[in-house]
């Protein structure tokens, strides 16, 4: 049976080439997580859609569910779960997050 709060979030992840899960908005980041997240997408200069689960409370359970992962925010590229913000770090850090984005062919917006 298809449940309709993954559909819709597997519908986000596919249709965008980069997909913020997170609290708040990129303008107004509700958690220091969030805004971690959103430090880390500008510098890579990629265009990204960012979810805002605070106001959809069934995406917001739906979505760890969806990647069984337990925390906000997720980052997805190319439909695939990344991780959240401590792992966005390490992968940025280490300059991983800037191959994962350059080999899916997401060009940069800088």
């Amino acid at each position: 049976m298809s449940n309709p709060v993954h559909d819709r979030i597997t519908t986000l992840v596919t249709s965008n080439d980069v997909v913020l899960f997170m609290k708040g908005t990129p303008f107004f980041p509700q958690c220091g997580f969030s805004s971690t997240a959103i430090q880390i997408l500008e510098r890579l200069g990629v265009g990204f859609e960012s979810v805002d689960v605070l106001a959809d409370p069934e995406i917001r359970a739906g979505i760890k569910d969806y990647s069984d992962w337990p925390t906000i925010p997720q980052l997805y590229v190319k439909g695939e779960f990344v991780g959240g913000s401590d792992i966005m770090i390490e992968m940025f850090q280490a300059g991983e997050l800037q191959a994962l984005v350059a080999e899916a062919g997401i060009a940069s917006q800088a």
